[in-house]
């Protein structure tokens, strides 16, 4: 495993590592970015690695001859990670160790926003229009092109940071400057100075969720988003599958499939791909060709009893996937993020009665003291409700219900 995301996955996957009966080796160049809070209860997860090394995972050309003499030493299988910022380095040494896994090329271009949206205009899936750039005469210049309002995106950044609607030149100005000043990520690793511009579309957006092996791409189902925090794009909240007519998640989905095929990403793979179903027809928004994030895999989980993390695990060792659904007694499941508004300290947080409502699946919150800004990104939640529906698609209703007792205990000063 090189590195790994704090959140969900980083429980959610040691987990399904070792229920599988395997064991994983941990490569970080950072160990205390994962030391300052175990995620979700006391015992971290990767107490549960048998090795933990440290690697420049930030330079890949060294750290390849490296894990090269590890593999030589302690034989691996598989090469994995939950953490979108190192997906092409994971392919890159599963290819060089003549491990399972996708084509690099194809990884590399599915993580590079500016590179899907060139290689699925080249073989005609359907998309925003677009325009990528670098100096600012050129960026203006094409936003006049494609017509105000429009979006503005990093081309390697995730979690929706510093993807900002903009209606005019003054604001395009400002995103930009915006971006410039933000040169490397969290991670530590220098980003691509360009400038992704896209057509605002119109329409509700899903995401679908799918597994590759051997060729095969296999559709799991289609998730539901809601988005807020305008001129930002923060997802708060999801639900699955999604309340869609059958037609429009139809055509969801082969829109996702042929995006995963054009990009080549049909073996060792579970992704992720967010399409909008615009007045047009579908419409590509991104793919992440890795586990979709925000505890999607869990929701899928509690309505189909289909565990995409261990699915991911399999895969990543070319092995087929257990994908065969069970009765869960559950028909929707839903998740709801308590996004801040306002700036300030954290005075009370309370769940109430809520933890013990009926059909609750989990609640996690932040604790009071804890500095807050208003959410410009899927990074600044204060926490989450889950709950499920055993009669139908009421999951999403009974979610923005519960968070509403939450929010009348929220203080923030």
């Amino acid at each position: 495993m090189v590195e790994s995301w704090v959140g969900s996955m980083s429980r959610l996957l040691p987990r399904a590592i070792r229920e599988g009966g395997h064991e994983f080796t941990f490569l970080t160049r950072d160990l205390h970015h994962y030391l300052r809070s175990a995620p979700e209860g006391a015992a971290h997860p990767l107490l549960g690695a048998r090795n933990v090394i440290t690697a420049d995972t930030n330079d890949t050309e060294a750290l390849l001859p490296q894990v090269e003499r590890l593999h030589a030493v302690l034989g691996f299988d598989g090469v994995l990670t939950s953490c979108d910022y190192y997906l092409p380095t994971v392919a890159l040494t599963a290819a060089r160790l003549g491990l399972p896994g996708p084509p690099p090329e194809a990884v590399g271009n599915a993580c590079r926003k500016d590179a899907t949206r060139r290689v699925l205009a080249d073989v005609g899936v359907p998309g925003p229009r677009f325009a990528v750039h670098e100096e600012w005469s050129r960026i203006a210049a094409a936003a006049r092109e494609i017509g105000y309002p429009l979006v503005v995106k990093p081309v390697d950044l995730c979690a929706g940071m510093f993807v900002r609607r903009v209606d005019d030149e003054e604001q395009l100005a400002s995103c930009v400057a915006a971006l410039a000043g933000f040169p490397v990520n969290a991670r530590g690793q220098r980003r691509a100075p360009a400038v992704l511009l896209e057509e605002l579309l119109d329409g509700p957006e899903v995401s679908v969720e799918t597994v590759s092996h051997a060729g095969a791409v296999q559709v799991v189902g289609v998730t539901d988003k809601s988005v807020g925090g305008a001129p930002a794009f923060v997802e708060t909240g999801h639900m699955f599958p999604a309340a869609l007519p059958a037609g429009d998640a139809e055509a969801a989905e082969q829109t996702a499939l042929g995006a995963l095929k054009a990009l080549g990403l049909t073996d060792g793979v579970v992704a992720h791909t967010e399409i909008k179903l615009t007045s047009a027809g579908p419409r590509v928004v991104e793919v992440n060709p890795r586990p979709a994030g925000n505890r999607i895999t869990e929701l899928i989980r509690h309505v189909t009893g289909v565990d995409l993390a261990a699915a991911f695990v399999d895969v990543s060792l070319g092995r087929a996937p257990d994908l065969r659904r069970t009765d869960t007694g559950l028909r929707s499941a839903a998740i709801g993020f308590l996004v801040p508004g306002t700036a300030g300290t954290l005075e009370a947080l309370d769940a109430g009665a809520v933890r013990t409502a009926p059909d609750v699946l989990e609640v996690q919150l932040a604790e009071p003291g804890r500095q807050v800004k208003a959410a410009g990104s899927n990074n600044e939640y204060l926490g989450h409700v889950m709950a499920g529906d055993p009669d139908g698609s009421g999951a999403r209703a009974r979610v923005e219900s519960l968070l509403d007792e939450v929010r009348s205990g929220l203080v923030i000063r």
